[in-house]
């Protein structure tokens, strides 16, 4: 139609005339369809175990840890898989698919053996990569490890892999989307039980199946005002389309925001929140620091001021990642080094996500601590005319110097805990009390919606959020379903079904050889 049905639009954009390249910009949305399609077609089956002609090259590495182990895992992924398999186990023919079978390894040039080994066929798509895949189980001792690695590379066809290669296959044969890789990605780094739990839901699937529901939503609404533009004036369309597709919006936009104000959390989870040790000095800080680590990552001396610089330590605190740091004590330096100090640990204090303020109990009445209470404690635990979202823990420590009445306690002092670092009492309840403000802090992994871990994937729904804000404002329906357009394709972009090459290269780079 040369134009859109006459009369305003009662809700959201307005239906006014149509642009000529409306028909232009539809086209374009029917080409666009094609990034969603939630499984890309695999790569023909190549099973007959001899290698196939063709520009896919066969690559081979060791997927297990380096160094002497038990066991190592050598895999390769491509064409010639089959022959490589066959070229190291002659005369023998290719075991069962999936199958683990005994056999004797040797160097198809010398016919050299080279150990006895467990190995595995699995013929593409049925694979991690969706190619010809084949595992060897060998001894792990580095001759070992490195004969049959020479011997593969010996086998025509064959290649060393790159780093992050058989994931990258498995991505491009649509195996596994961005965001799967990226908790794949999470899973091998993971370092605590949070960001073990969180890898896998999202190396299951669950952000990019959220994903892919929102693209869904984006499409009926695209359809619908498509609909409308091509339609409306014959009254063909049910009554109420157009308030169809703004409802649908506005249900999204809800759940854009509610996912990007918790953005952050997830961002913690991945790479650790920031906790912050201060206090006064002498109040233990640096003994706290060490207990929590479990090492000795501070010097601890009873001369005032040994701390002068913020020394960090990433610490795996109640199962959560945490980068803790150790600061000087505030208080006015005597010199210029300790100045210096006290400034940087003020200035860490303000990128902290979660203070542990430290008070000698002993020792509450003494001018440092009441100032550190008067300055730093009470103003963040009253919360901060900003708006600022920091917590704090007040530990008390060196309790094993109270008297049996207990300390002497400032008449504003806010709830606190008792710990004692050369005993190691009152420890037990301030882990538990750093698991309830850690899983404030980063979300629990177990529960809920899926978490945004990564900056990308906030940039990109943000993106989209804005884009529904221009759909909103769109004087013409062209514009309208333009704006719909652009959402969608910063949703195909967060799971990959439209990203650059040089997003997939940061991304994968991450990956030892083996994966």
């Amino acid at each position: 139609n040369a134009n859109s049905p006459p009369g305003p639009r009662p809700h959201g954009i307005l239906g006014l005339v149509p642009a000529p390249w409306t028909w232009i910009l539809r086209l374009l949305a029917l080409v666009s369809t094609s990034v969603w399609n939630p499984r890309w077609t695999p790569c023909p089956r190549q099973s007959s175990g001899a290698p196939a002609l063709g520009p896919g090259s066969t690559i081979f590495a060791l997927s297990s840890g380096q160094g002497r182990c038990g066991i190592a895992v050598i895999r390769t992924s491509g064409p010639a898989s089959g022959h490589a398999l066959r070229s190291l186990t002659a005369p023998r023919d290719l075991p069962p698919a999936r199958k683990a079978c005994l056999r004797l390894l040797s160097d198809p040039c010398s016919g050299e053996p080279l150990d006895r080994a467990l190995v595995l066929w699995f013929p593409g798509p049925q694979s991690f990569t969706g190619e010809d895949c084949a595992e060897f189980h060998v001894h792990g001792g580095p001759a070992v490890v490195s004969g049959v690695l020479q011997a593969l590379g010996s086998v025509p066809g064959l290649r060393p892999a790159e780093a992050g290669e058989f994931t990258r296959r498995a991505f491009a044969h649509g195996k596994l989307s961005l965001t799967e890789v990226e908790g794949l990605a999470d899973l091998i780094h993971a370092e605590t039980e949070a960001q073990r739990r969180q890898a896998l839901r999202q190396l299951d699937g669950e952000l990019g199946h959220l994903c892919q529901g929102w693209a869904e939503t984006l499409t009926r609404a695209l359809a619908h005002v498509e609909a409308y533009i091509d339609f409306g004036e014959d009254d063909n369309l049910e009554e109420g389309v157009l308030d169809q597709a703004d409802s649908e919006v506005r249900e999204l936009e809800v759940a854009l925001g509610t996912h990007l104000r918790d953005a952050r959390r997830g961002q913690r989870l991945r790479s650790g929140a920031h906790v912050v040790v201060a206090g006064p000095p002498n109040a233990g800080k640096s003994s706290l620091v060490n207990l929590l680590s479990q090492k000795p990552v501070s010097i601890v001396s009873p001369e005032p001021g040994t701390t002068r610089d913020v020394l960090e330590t990433p610490v795996d605190l109640a199962g959560f990642p945490a980068l803790l740091s150790d600061t000087a004590g505030l208080r006015e330096g005597v010199g210029p080094v300790e100045k210096e100090g006290v400034r940087r640990a003020q200035k860490r204090l303000e990128q902290a996500d979660l203070i542990l303020a430290v008070l000698d109990a002993s020792d509450l009445t003494s001018s440092s601590s009441c100032n550190f209470l008067d300055t730093v404690v009470i103003p963040t635990v009253a919360g901060s005319p900003h708006g600022s979202s920091q917590r704090l823990l007040l530990v008390l420590n060196k309790s094993d110097l109270l008297p049996s009445g207990g300390p002497d306690l400032h008449p504003d002092l806010p709830p606190y805990l008792l710990l004692s670092c050369l005993t190691g009492e009152g420890l037990d309840g301030l882990l538990e009390a750093l698991r309830k403000e850690l899983a404030t802090l980063c979300g629990d992994p177990s529960t809920g919606p899926p978490l945004l871990t990564r900056a990308r994937h906030q940039h990109h729904l943000q993106g989209c959020l804005d884009a529904l804000g221009h759909y909103k404002q769109a004087k013409d329906l062209a514009l309208a379903a333009e704006a719909l357009r652009v959402a969608r394709g910063h949703l195909a972009r967060l799971t990959g079904r439209g990203g650059t090459e040089e997003i997939l290269d940061i991304i994968f780079r991450d990956f030892c050889v083996g994966k």
